[in-house]
């Protein structure tokens, strides 16, 4: 259902070296690029992870309360997309653990302060 999200930036070159760490044990590479925005995307499509420079040239800046979240094929993919995000300037947000049932999750803030949750059910 969901075709790509976006989040801003204001460092464009930080942020794609963030992500390409962050999204690499998810199997994410850079899938396009413009000269305002890169675009993630894994080898079996789907959904897709934008970052942008914002196009109205004011700062980017994240919203209360929105979250972007990444599944992970794994328990331990869970682990290693928050380690790679903590070692790459991230923010902890909540470590990796079971929240609910069979949902585990982590918590983290990339460089510009946008939320993102990796998580696994099962």
């Amino acid at each position: 259902m969901i075709g790509y999200a976006t989040l801003g930036s204001n460092n464009l070159e930080t942020a794609k070296t963030f992500y390409d760490a962050v999204l690499a044990p998810l199997g994410g590479h850079r899938a396009f690029d413009m000269d305002r925005m890169q675009g993630y995307a894994a080898a079996g499509g789907g959904a897709m992870l934008a970052i942008c420079r914002p196009y109205d040239e004011q700062p980017a800046t994240p919203g209360n309360g929105h979250m972007v979240a990444l599944s992970a094929p794994s328990r331990a993919v869970v682990d290693q997309v928050y380690q790679a995000a903590l070692a790459g300037g991230g923010i902890s947000e909540g470590a990796p653990g079971v929240r609910t049932g069979t949902f585990y999750g982590a918590y983290f803030r990339d460089l510009d302060g946008n939320k993102l949750c990796i998580f696994n059910m099962g």
